[in-house]
């Protein structure tokens, strides 16, 4: 070692507070968005899955025999079975247990398939909201919408 030591100038005191202050905003939002793309994709998965279960439900009990192809008319408590097992996941309604939060019933599609006679289709459409709002203000226009809407649908042959 040669016995000299490196000292700061004046004017550099502080310097790297400045800098810290003006990233971390920036990686706290970076951190914010990575977090609600991974709420959105399990959300997203969730859909999928309640969607397979509802259409594995309804594949087993819509085959009408009689007919030779899918019946889901003479049983109206049918597809609301159906929309029960894709929103709380049993035929039953369960007020507060959705599969995910904020969907309905009303959010999901039950018919047969077009053109077929033996597949069933089971589509659930959700508005995904982030947790920080659905807009982000535009200061020189138009809000800038957050809402994302997912969509799932499954058909399945009835067995």
């Amino acid at each position: 070692m040669d016995g000299r030591q490196y000292k700061r100038h004046k004017a550099e005191q502080g310097v790297a507070m400045v800098e810290f202050a003006i990233t971390l905003p920036l990686l706290l939002l970076l951190l914010l968005a990575i977090g609600e793309f991974g709420r959105m994709l399990y959300q997203y998965n969730s859909l999928l899955q309640a969607s397979r279960d509802a259409s594995r439900f309804v594949a087993g009990k819509a085959w009408n025999r009689t007919l030779g192809k899918i019946d889901l008319t003479s049983d109206q408590q049918l597809v609301t079975r159906t929309k029960n097992v894709a929103v709380y996941g049993v035929p039953t309604e369960q007020p507060g247990s959705e599969v995910v939060s904020g969907l309905t019933t009303a959010d999901v599609m039950v018919s047969p398939e077009p053109g077929t006679t033996d597949h069933v289709r089971v589509s659930i459409t959700y508005t995904f909201s982030p947790v920080i709002g659905t807009v982000i203000p535009g200061f020189f226009g138009d809000p800038i919408p957050l809402a994302i809407p997912l969509q799932s649908t499954v058909v399945m042959r009835a067995l």
